[in-house]
């Protein structure tokens, strides 16, 4: 495509600002770069929240402060369909299982 004499490329996709964008406006790969990324922010994180000098409710504040916004990054902007919030409802629980182990608990973000 030419604009003002320039040139400018058409592409599948982009990044930018963090979020990858496609031609198809397709979520899915931005949906498993970002679990992804949360993943490894838990990882990160995963000594302190496996403490257990640390009380639950703080446990749940690391969580929020550290690992969701990560993951949550540019949601605003999504269409979700329901196996993508599916996908989202998953990753929250597994860390809530990792951070309070098997024992069944409701808790909310």
């Amino acid at each position: 495509m030419k604009m003002d004499n320039s040139s400018i490329e058409r592409v599948e996709e982009l990044r930018y600002l963090g979020t990858t964008l496609t031609n198809q406006n397709s979520i899915q790969e931005e949906i498993k770069s970002r679990l992804k990324v949360g993943n490894a922010y838990y990882y990160w994180v995963q000594n302190i929240l496996s403490s257990s000098l640390l009380s639950k409710t703080l446990k749940i504040n690391i969580c929020r402060t550290i690992i969701l916004p990560v993951v949550l990054y540019g949601c605003e902007t999504w269409s979700l369909t329901f196996r993508d919030e599916r996908r989202l409802r998953v990753f929250e629980k597994r860390v809530l299982r990792r951070v309070f182990g098997p024992k069944r608990e409701e808790v909310t973000w």
